[in-house]
C-alpha cells in the first residue's frame, strides 16, 4: 500500500477514535427518549445557544455542499461561491416563520403545525417529500467521502462507505439527537481549523496573482445562479428537517438568534472554501477542485482535504438518522406529549434502515453510464420540486388557507420539479426557452423557479379564496 493511502486510512481511524471518545466520555450507554429524539442533557436542559449554533452550522456543511461551493468558484468565479452562500440565508428564513409557528400557533413541530393547519393528509405528503430529501443526504455524502479512498466501484472506495456509514449508525443509534449534536460541535471546531489551514494555504498564490478574471458571460451566468438561490431560500430550508429539526429544541427566542448565527457562521464558510474553486480557475486545473488542488500541494493538502470531508460528511450523516428517527417514529403518526421508549426503539430500526436504503443509489455505477446518473437525478428532490412550501410556510397566517390551498401549492411545484429532473435525466426540452431569466445553464432554471412560483402562491390564495365560503356555508 502506498504512503498517500495508509496516511488517509490512518486518518479515518484518527476521526474514528476522537468521535469514538467524545461520545463515550458525554453520552451514557442508555439515554432516554426525551435526550434521544430531543437533544436534551440527562439532567433535562436543553441544548444551549453555541451548541445549537455548532450543530445548525456544521448539519449545513455537507461534504457534497463543499464540493459545490468549489466546483461553482472554479465554473464561474466569485459570483458561483456567492450564490452558493446565499442559500445559507434559509436560516433566517426558517428562524421568522417557525418562530410564529411556534410562538403564535404554539406547536412543538412542523408536522403538528401541518395537521392542525391543513390536515393529516397534507402532513404525510409533506413527511414523504423530506423521506426522499433524507435519502439523497446518505448517499451523496457518502459518495464525495469515499472517493478519496479509491476511485468510484474500488475496494477502498466500498470499504471506506461501509465503515463511516456503519460508525455513524453506531453512535447515532446509542444517543439519537443527543450525540449528534455534540458530536457536531467537535466536527464544526475540526472544521473550522482545517479551512484556516487550506485558506493559509491558498492565501499567497492570490497575494500575488489575484482572483482569476472571468470574462462578461461567465459573470452573467453566475449572477443568474445569484438570482436561483435568492428565489428558493423562501421554500428550501422547510425541506430539511435536520435544519428544522433543531428550531423545536430550544426556547423560539434561543432558536432565532442561533439559526442567524448558523446561517452567517455556515454561509461564510461556504463563501471562504469557494476560493478552492477560485483557485482551480486561475491555475488552468482539471477536474474536480476537491481533488485537483490537494493534488497540486501534495500529501499533507490531500490529507487535510480528506479530513474536511470527513467531519462535514460524518456530521450530516448523524444529523440525517437522527432526523429520520424522529420522522419515522414520532412524526408519521402524530405522536405528542413525552417521547416514549418505545418509539426511540422503532426510531433505531429506522436508523439502519436509512442506512441501507439510502446508500442504494451508490450501485448505480454498475448500471451503465446513462441509468446510473438518471437513477440519482430521479432521488434527488431540488429547490425546484419544493417550491410550494414557501406559500405553505410564509403565508400560513392567511386564516381561510386550508388543505386545499396545500394541494394547489404544493402539486405545482413538485410537478415543475419533477419535470426539470426528466430534461436533465433525458436531455429533452419540455419547457420552452422562452421562460429562461437570465443567462447560463441556470437561466431556465431561475425561469421556472419565478413563474413557478407565482402560479404556487396564486394557487394557494385561490385555495382560500375557495374555502372560505364554503367553510361559511357549512
Amino acid at each position: 500500500m502506498e504512503l498517500s493511502q495508509t496516511l488517509t486510512w490512518a486518518l479515518l481511524a484518527g476521526y474514528g477514535f476522537l468521535i469514538f471518545g467524545l461520545v463515550k466520555k458525554t453520552t451514557p450507554d442508555k439515554v432516554s427518549a426525551v435526550e434521544f429524539f430531543q437533544g436534551q442533557s440527562s439532567k433535562g436542559q436543553s441544548p444551549g445557544l453555541w451548541l445549537l449554533v455548532s450543530s445548525a452550522a456544521i448539519s449545513w456543511i455537507f461534504a457534497k455542499s463543499i464540493d459545490n461551493a468549489a466546483s461553482l468558484g472554479n465554473s464561474f468565479g466569485i459570483t458561483g461561491g456567492i450564490g452558493y452562500a446565499i442559500y445559507y440565508l434559509s436560516f433566517v428564513t426558517a428562524a421568522i416563520a417557525l418562530y410564529y409557528i411556534r410562538t403564535v400557533g404554539g406547536h412543538r413541530s412542523i408536522p403538528e403545525f401541518l395537521v392542525n393547519r391543513y390536515g393529516k393528509v397534507c402532513a404525510k405528503l409533506f413527511l414523504l417529500a423530506i423521506a426522499i430529501r433524507l435519502l439523497n443526504e446518505v448517499w451523496s455524502n457518502t459518495k464525495v467521502f469515499s472517493l478519496y479512498f479509491g476511485a468510484e466501484g474500488s475496494t477502498g472506495y466500498w470499504l471506506a462507505a461501509a465503515l463511516v456509514t456503519a460508525f455513524t449508525v453506531y453512535y447515532s443509534l446509542i444517543g439519537g439527537l443527543r450525540s449528534s449534536l455534540l458530536t457536531d460541535s467537535a466536527q464544526m471546531l475540526l472544521a473550522a481549523i482545517l479551512l484556516v489551514v487550506i485558506l493559509v494555504t491558498l492565501g499567497p498564490g492570490f497575494a500575488n496573482n489575484g482572483l482569476p478574471t472571468v470574462d462578461s458571460e461567465t459573470t452573467m451566468a453566475g449572477l443568474t445562479f445569484c438570482g436561483l438561490a435568492a428565489v428558493q431560500i423562501f421554500s428550501y430550508p422547510f425541506h430539511d428537517p435536520v435544519m428544522t429539526d433543531r428550531a423545536f429544541i430550544t426556547s423560539p427566542k434561543v432558536m432565532v438568534k442561533g439559526f442567524i448565527l448558523a446561517g452567517i457562521i455556515s454561509g461564510g464558510f461556504i463563501l471562504l472554501f469557494s476560493s478552492v474553486g477560485l483557485y482551480a480557475r486561475a491555475n488552468g486545473l482539471a477536474g474536480s477542485p476537491t481533488q485537483s488542488v490537494p493534488a497540486l500541494f501534495g500529501l499533507p493538502m490531500l490529507l487535510v482535504f480528506n479530513a474536511i470531508m470527513l467531519t462535514s460528511a460524518g456530521s450530516t450523516l448523524d444529523s440525517t438518522f437522527s432526523s429520520v428517527a424522529k420522522a419515522a417514529a414520532r412524526d408519521w403518526g402524530n405522536r405528542r406529549g413525552v417521547p416514549t421508549e418505545g418509539q426511540a426503539k422503532l426510531g433505531r430500526w429506522w436508523i439502519v434502515a436509512i442506512a441501507l436504503l439510502g446508500n442504494i443509489p451508490l450501485f448505480s455505477i454498475y448500471m451503465g453510464d446513462k441509468v446510473g446518473p438518471a437513477i440519482i437525478q430521479a432521488t434527488t428532490i431540488s429547490g425546484t420540486m419544493v417550491m410550494g412550501l414557501a406559500p405553505i410556510f410564509l403565508l400560513a397566517f392567511v386564516r381561510k388557507a386550508g388543505p386545499l390551498s396545500f394541494h394547489l401549492a404544493f402539486w405545482p411545484g413538485l410537478a415543475f420539479g419533477i419535470i426539470r429532473v426528466i430534461e436533465s435525466a433525458t436531455g429533452s426540452a419540455i419547457f420552452p426557452t422562452a421562460l429562461s431569466i437570465g443567462s447560463g445553464k441556470y437561466a431556465l432554471d431561475l425561469g421556472v423557479n419565478i413563474y413557478g412560483l407565482l402560479i404556487c402562491i396564486v394557487g394557494y390564495l385561490l385555495g382560500a379564496a375557495i374555502s372560505g365560503p364554503l367553510r361559511k356555508k357549512s
